[in-house]
């Protein structure tokens, strides 16, 4: 308590030399019984983000797209002999054109693109049938290149990796090989559709929650961010408004408006700071809180989060909904290096 109580007085000394003259000190000896750790927060309201519904049923059977490599044996037909040049060998084979079909001897050109191996065969005994009466052939991918995902950031083992068989998220993190020692989890985020999506990986590993399990779809993104650039966010009423870095992953609400020079004439806003804070992609918090209640000692500093965003209302607001209308521009602008929370509550929704 008596560090807590030194920290108090000297943070109090800076707002005092600051201009902030409505915060003065307690007489000598004063002593303050603070119980409740978190009395400076005046309302806290938690939410969650509904799971991501997906737009297509679980893909059972691998499905054939352009870029793979297929063995078609037709006996007396059709050999595998027929080839293509491959990057890393020669197995022989039929590759799919970037409009989804191959061209079989004697046939001629044949869509396959959208079917499994399965619904391929049946295809192409219906179409043998017209020199064979009975026909027999096997169909194989030998080369699977038709659907990419991307592990990118922090992994082992980052790159592209293309999917040989329906995949979950599991077995698709299990490809990068794991995570390094700065991988940030709560910040990982799954883009589909050039959009984050309410997916929670740190739910998923740590508390093996199986609904964020999902399947992976050709074209997805895994990003793992590292935790080396630990951050917050000011704006609002202040003179210097935008990123306020956490010196080794600490900084409370105080230390971040000191940096961003709150302003001073307005002390009616110090009573409704609020502050958006991200916990994963699918969870979050919203507070407010009363500065002067931590500035006058009644309430324990407040220590702030990687990715939070603290609003200094310019005026007295009365709602959520206002104080996110007038910093929606401004989240916006830097919506890049916003948390997946974020992101998918305020942005993608409005």
């Amino acid at each position: 308590m008596k560090r807590s109580m030194l920290f108090l007085i000297v943070l109090m000394g800076l707002f005092l030399l600051s201009g902030c003259a409505r915060y003065e000190d307690y007489p000598a000896g004063t002593k303050l019984d603070i119980n409740d750790p978190g009395a400076g927060i005046v309302e806290l309201e938690n939410v969650s983000l509904a799971p991501l519904v997906e737009d297509e049923q679980d893909i059972t059977e691998y499905i054939i797209g352009p870029g793979d490599v297929l063995s078609v044996y037709v006996p007396g037909m059709v050999e595998r002999s027929a080839r293509v040049s491959l990057s890393s060998n020669d197995q022989g084979g039929f590759r799919v054109n970037t409009d989804g079909s191959i061209f079989l001897p004697h046939v001629g050109r044949v869509v396959v693109e959208g079917l499994s191996v399965t619904q391929l065969q049946e295809k192409l005994v219906e179409i043998f049938k017209a020199f064979i009466k009975t026909p027999v052939l096997t169909v194989e991918i030998i080369e699977f290149k038709s659907q990419p995902v991307y592990l990118l950031g922090q992994f082992n083992n980052p790159g592209v990796f293309y999917l040989d068989r329906p995949t979950e998220m599991l077995h698709g993190l299990a490809l990068g090989g794991g995570f390094s020692e700065e991988a940030n989890l709560r910040g990982a985020r799954l883009i589909r559709n050039d959009r984050i999506q309410p997916v929670d990986l740190y739910e998923l590993l740590h508390r093996n929650d199986m609904a964020q399990n999902i399947q992976l779809r050709s074209g997805d993104t895994i990003y793992m961010p590292d935790n080396s650039d630990l951050r917050v966010y000011v704006f609002g009423a202040v003179a210097s408004p935008g990123i306020v870095p956490m010196f080794n992953g600490r900084l409370n609400l105080a230390q971040a408006l000191t940096q961003a020079s709150v302003d001073k004439d307005r002390p009616y806003n110090h009573e409704h700071i609020r502050i958006i804070r991200s916990l994963s992609p699918t969870k979050g918090q919203l507070m407010v809180v009363d500065l002067g209640k931590i500035m006058n000692g009644t309430a324990m500093p407040i220590s702030l989060m990687d990715g939070d965003i603290v609003y200094v209302p310019k005026t007295p607001m009365g709602s959520w909904n206002e104080a996110v209308n007038e910093i929606l521009p401004t989240l916006q602008a830097i919506s890049g290096i916003l948390q997946p929370f974020v992101q998918i509550n305020y942005l993608e929704n409005n």
